[in-house]
Order: structure tokens, then C-alpha cells, then sequence
């Protein structure tokens, strides 16, 4: 494995830009989880294993008219955790890497919890294509605006998994406001944030010559975040540990996770 990241160290070296994409295996090193599979995803929220409803029911619009509380419970749990949670250095070890190229560095990523952001990434330069749980927008299909979450102060009941303080309300209806995130079976999901920022990253893609890709913890459940670097022009650098496998010749794949492969890529840097 020493020589796969001695070739990802080259592989920066002839680069002008770096595009960097990410799942949700790039979060486990800061201790978030990553809901991977029923049991995964109801070990993180037991009141909902108890009531055996799984990711897909709860990260749902319809669980915002069925059962708001609940709904909210499990969204502002999340909202809570991401804004306590410290990126962990392997974010800072990808900035580094761009701030080395001409074009520096873009983010596409699935991930709604905002950690580029807070490790430092400028929000013109972060993709995120499933949205943001630090926005809200109606959950009724009023057409507003997309707002900042800054101001919903959650309280919620963890056993339970329901939010005991009253939910966020759309500003022009004052029906319940859900997050900005395109959820499962969602077709009232609000796309206007997440569109403006995919058109910044195509002009910024334009401009680039020799383009590098660095995907950590993207899996194949939800393929979007894979597929979006294995069709650019270029290389990519896959870092996964449970499925690093690559397209031939298309780059260097690293079974390891994203700090330990991050930190040995830096280490043989110039």
C-alpha cells in the first residue's frame, strides 16, 4: 500500500485542481455514523428500532405530515450532532492539498451536515447535492424561500427520539418547516440552493486543465457521489475501506479509511 499512496502523492503533483468528494465514510472519523444498514442506522436511534422504522420511513416528507415530532426528533438529533462534531484533520489535509494547485479545490458531496464548511472550505466552492439540514424550507409545499436553521434551538427527548420544544415554521405560511435536504420519496424538496451551487461547480470544472479527483467514504448503496468522479476527465483517487474498487486505469484505489490513507498521502508530499 505504500507505493498506491506514493503514486496518489504524484498524482497531486501533476494537478491544476482538485475535486473532492465525499459520502458519509468520510464523517466516521469524527465519530458521526454513517447508518449503514437497519441495524447501523437503529443502533444510532433505538427508538426507532423499537418501533421498527427504518432510515427510509423517518427520512421521508411523509413522516413530516404523519408524525412531525418524531420526524423532528430524529432531524434535529442530527442538526445537534453536526453542529457539536469537529472535523477531523483529515478535512484540514484536503484543503492543504488545493491550496498547492492553481484552481484549488471544489467539494461535491452528499453529505448534508455542513463539516466542509466548518473545516474551513469556502461555501462558494462546497456542492452539496442533497442539500443542507443547517437550512429549512416549508413542508408544505409553499413555494418560499430557503432559509438558515441558525436560529431553531431544538430540545428533544432522545429516549424517544420527539422533539418536546415547538419545530421551526415557514416564514410566509407558518406551516412546519422541514429541513432543505431531498429526502427519500420527496418531490416537494426545494432544489434552488443545492442547483446554484452545482452551476458554480461546472464553471469552476470549466476552467480547470488537469483535474484530480480525491472521493472519500462514497459507497454504492446511493452511487451519485461515485459516479460523479469516475466521469470527470482525469484521475481519482478512491478512498474507501470496504469498497475501494476502481474502473481500470482510472486512478489509484486505497482500501483504508479516510484519515489513516489522508494522513499517509500528506506524509509523502513535497
Amino acid at each position: 500500500m505504500a507505493a498506491d499512496f506514493q503514486r496518489c502523492a504524484e498524482l497531486i503533483g501533476q494537478a491544476d485542481g482538485l475535486l473532492v468528494t465525499a459520502g458519509a465514510g468520510i464523517g466516521v472519523d469524527s465519530g458521526l455514523p454513517d447508518f449503514r444498514g437497519p441495524q447501523g442506522f437503529w443502533g444510532a436511534y433505538p427508538a426507532l428500532g423499537r418501533a421498527r422504522i427504518a432510515f427510509e420511513q423517518i427520512a421521508n416528507p411523509a413522516a413530516f405530515d404523519a408524525t412531525p415530532r418524531l420526524a423532528w426528533g430524529f432531524y434535529a438529533h442530527r442538526l445537534q450532532l453536526y453542529r457539536r462534531t469537529l472535523p477531523h484533520q483529515g478535512f484540514a489535509i484536503l484543503r492543504e492539498i488545493g491550496e498547492r494547485l492553481a484552481q484549488g479545490t471544489f467539494v461535491f458531496t452528499s453529505n448534508v451536515d455542513g463539516q466542509f464548511q466548518k473545516a474551513g472550505f469556502p461555501g462558494d466552492r462546497i456542492s452539496e447535492c442533497h442539500g443542507s439540514i443547517h437550512h429549512l424550507q416549508c413542508s408544505d409545499g409553499c413555494r418560499g424561500r430557503i432559509w438558515p436553521a441558525d436560529d431553531f434551538d431544538p430540545e428533544i427527548d432522545e429516549e424517544q427520539c420527539l422533539l418536546t420544544s415547538e419545530p421551526p415554521r415557514c416564514p410566509r405560511c407558518q406551516k412546519i418547516a422541514r429541513p432543505n435536504i431531498l429526502m427519500f420519496g420527496d418531490w416537494g424538496w426545494l432544489s434552488e440552493r443545492s442547483d446554484a451551487q452545482q452551476r458554480r461547480l461546472q464553471s469552476w470544472l470549466d476552467r480547470v486543465e488537469r483535474l484530480l479527483v480525491i472521493e472519500v467514504g462514497a459507497g454504492t448503496s446511493i452511487p451519485g457521489v461515485r459516479r460523479m468522479g469516475e466521469r470527470r476527465p482525469g484521475q481519482l483517487i478512491r478512498i474507501n475501506a470496504r469498497e475501494p474498487q476502481l474502473p481500470a486505469g482510472k486512478g489509484v484505489s486505497v482500501a483504508a479509511g479516510g484519515l489513516e490513507a489522508l494522513r499517509e498521502i500528506a506524509a509523502r508530499l513535497d
